[in-house]
């Protein structure tokens, strides 16, 4: 079988997608992977065969001279449900987010995947919920189209209020941007867009079910099985810790893509080092680089894969990325995260805050006082805990990767 993967030309999600393509790679299919040529050397350096298409994207600049955008409401898909958006606004959110973010990572690729595609037949495209050069290169190939979600599925849940509310709305204020878009992408190879093409025949989802928005489709559960890129256990990792250890973690995103973090890690720092507790700071070199005031007590790495950290972990505070957060759900450790707004990162912290294992802050509110006041709280208060086991059990429980290529197989099979 062969399988090509079409997600968002980004570190971050590649990283989703590398446990499944191994898998798939180690059961004898053919595997590959298509980005922009910018991420080939991260490719590459998976093991993966990177299949470099179209040009770079140039997001990241415009993200640089705008890290405000992540707070911006237009930006926050966590409530866009059933009776928590109207018509209006979620017709203006898809006019601004089809040609300001979907076309901007998709269109500088989109016909070379095509292309790609239509060459070297795939059976199979595994792409993320808004790669839609992946769904148009799926569809114009004749390929099963399966989504592999790097986020709570707020943008499946968005589309079906969308549609809903287009139906209802008056005759002539019936738009559709997206269809509008992809439809005029696709047209050249004979594609026209419909609701599969955008939703994907199946989705894969690694978040625990009860984690995840309602959802009236095709869903297959998959294991989240993190990958941080090069990974090292360390001696000191191999020790118990003497005291209850905290990760600290603003991520990567950020910094490369936005130009710095959102929240103080100076004052984050500070505020628990006046703790009995033992601190890691997990750090982006720019971030370690730019501390210039270390409180005693506070370890700095840049060298640690998280999945090697978290599992001596007793709590994590970070910004809220999908990586950490998964990885710590994974490892039963109750979550502070200091957040923006931005895609699914509400929606995955006020369940987390239902679920009992962790609390979600908004980043303008994360002030010293209340990081000490909510890290004590994780820590003294064994709900978190427990609930943070029970989350870890309820993914435990879900299929793992291996047992997700006899699945698909089965699928590519039975069309």
């Amino acid at each position: 079988m062969r399988v090509l993967f079409a997600g968002l030309s980004e570190k971050s999600h590649l990283y989703c997608q590398v446990p499944l393509a191994w898998a798939l790679t180690a059961a004898g299919h053919e595997v590959r992977i298509a980005h922009s040529p910018g991420l080939t050397d991260v490719v590459t350096g998976t093991g993966l065969v990177s299949a470099p298409v179209g040009r770079d994207h140039a997001l990241h600049e415009a993200m640089s001279l705008a890290p405000e955008s992540q707070d911006a409401e237009i930006a926050n898909w966590s409530r866009l449900g059933p009776g928590e958006a109207d018509w209006p606004a979620l017709r203006e959110r898809y006019e601004l987010s089809v040609p300001h973010g979907f076309a901007l990572y998709n269109d500088p690729v989109l016909d070379d995947t095509v292309a790609l595609a239509r060459s070297w037949r795939p059976h199979l495209v595994i792409g993320d919920p808004i790669a839609y050069a992946g769904a148009l290169a799926a569809r114009a190939a004749e390929a099963l189209h399966v989504r592999l979600l790097w986020c709570a599925d707020v943008y499946g849940r968005a589309r079906r209020t969308f549609v809903d509310l287009l139906s209802q709305a008056p005759v002539d204020e019936r738009v559709d941007p997206l269809a509008d878009w992809l439809d005029e992408r696709g047209a050249p190879y004979g594609v026209v867009c419909d609701e599969e093409l955008i939703n994907g025949q199946y989705t894969l989802d690694t978040l625990p079910p009860s984690l995840r928005p309602p959802s009236a489709l095709q869903t297959l559960s998959m294991r989240y099985v993190p990958y941080n890129g090069t990974a090292v256990w360390w001696d000191w990792l191999r020790e118990e810790p003497k005291r209850p250890r905290i990760c600290v973690t603003l991520g990567t995103s950020n910094t490369e893509a936005y130009g710095g973090d959102y929240v103080s890690l100076s004052e984050t720092l500070g505020a628990l080092a006046t703790l009995d507790i033992e601190v890691v700071a997990a750090l982006h070199p720019r971030q370690r680089a730019a501390l210039t005031d270390v409180p005693a007590g506070v370890r700095l790495v840049d060298d640690v894969a998280l999945h090697t950290l978290l599992p001596s972990c007793s709590a994590v505070i970070h910004h809220g990325g999908w990586g950490t957060y998964s990885t710590a759900l994974i490892n039963a450790v109750p979550q502070l995260a200091l957040s923006t707004t931005v895609a699914d990162l509400e929606w995955r912290g006020r369940s987390l805050e239902r679920a009992g294992a962790g609390l979600f802050v908004h980043h303008s509110e994360a002030d010293a006082e209340l990081v000490l006041r909510h890290t004590l709280q994780l820590l003294d208060d064994p709900g978190f805990a427990s609930a943070a086991r029970r989350l870890r059990d309820e993914s435990a429980a879900m299929p793992s990767p291996y047992d997700l290529v006899t699945v698909l197989t089965d699928l590519v099979a039975g069309r």
